[in-house]
């Protein structure tokens, strides 16, 4: 598989390394960051692989796994739940789902262009990634907003040092209230320095919203299969990793699944396994 690569020349006491939920360098460096001891012990208590991705402090907590946003409080509450759980090689969600009534909008909020904005081609891939859901009649529908204070989701830009790391984006999962998750942190760089091509961040677009709306990796329980390496379990993580019924056994790379935990940039609109596990969350 296609592998992004990423040197970027700093003055900062900081190792190089190139890691997303959406893409993993298989020669990875650590960054240095001080989290916490009872951090690392929560979230290894969890099922997350702290070792080979280690978490990086971000916003109000850390970014696990490359592209899952916890806070502190969350870690470190999922860390008294049980994490037992039977694996079986299909698609998962979270214990979280998005509450619908039968029919719910969810509204998207991006800046396109100006300070903190997106360039032309990753506002379109926003737009086409929402188009993908809203084409399946689901309970659920997305329409993106131009105001800020009212939206559902907010799709905002990654620092630029995360950026230069080439952090993709990042999300997290439904709220116990039945709410997406309210915030998308997104690359702007995707196109202008790895050459993402609109259809690819639209793919990295619709993976985060599926973060937001409840879904687990595909490969969840075996890394390796999207991003190469040794096998790594994320663990049900105190979040749930809940089999979607009538998908199919065994996660591969020729799937093609828009929720693999790698990518390569290249475009996965819903295979046919993403649109069963859709239609039976929603």
């Amino acid at each position: 598989m296609k592998k992004f690569n990423s040197v970027v020349a700093l003055t900062l006491l900081l190792s190089i390394f190139f890691v997303a939920c959406e893409q993993q360098d298989e020669q990875q460096a650590t960054v240095n960051q001080d989290v916490p001891k009872d951090v690392l012990t929560a979230l290894k208590a969890s099922g997350f692989n702290i070792t080979d991705q280690p978490p990086i402090e971000f916003k109000e907590g850390y970014l696990v796994e490359g592209d899952i946003y916890l806070t502190r409080d969350y870690i470190m509450k999922s860390r008294t739940k049980s994490n037992s759980f039977t694996i079986s090689e299909k698609q998962y969600s979270t214990n979280n789902l998005v509450a619908t009534n039968g029919n719910r909008n969810i509204t998207i909020f991006a800046r396109a262009g100006g300070a903190g904005g997106f360039d032309a081609i990753t506002s379109a891939a926003i737009d086409l990634a929402i188009d993908r859901y809203n084409a399946e009649n689901l309970e659920i529908t997305f329409e993106r907003i131009d105001n800020i204070r009212t939206a559902d989701i907010v799709i905002s830009r990654l620092n630029f040092l995360f950026e230069l790391f080439g952090v993709l984006g990042s999300a997290g999962f439904p709220t116990d209230a039945g709410d997406p998750f309210d915030d998308i942190s997104l690359s702007g760089v995707l196109n202008a320095n790895f050459g993402i091509s609109t259809e690819g961040i639209a793919t990295i677009v619709a993976h985060e919203m599926g973060h937001c709306i409840g879904f687990r990796h595909t490969d969840f329980f075996d890394r390796s299969i999207s991003c190469g390496g040794d096998p790594v379990d994320e663990g049900d993580a105190g979040i749930g990793a809940n089999l979607i019924p009538g998908t199919p056994e065994g996660a591969t790379l020729e799937a093609a699944s828009f929720m693999l935990s790698c990518t390569d940039g290249s475009d996965r609109p819903f295979n046919e396994d993403d649109l069963t596990a859709l239609a039976v969350l929603y």
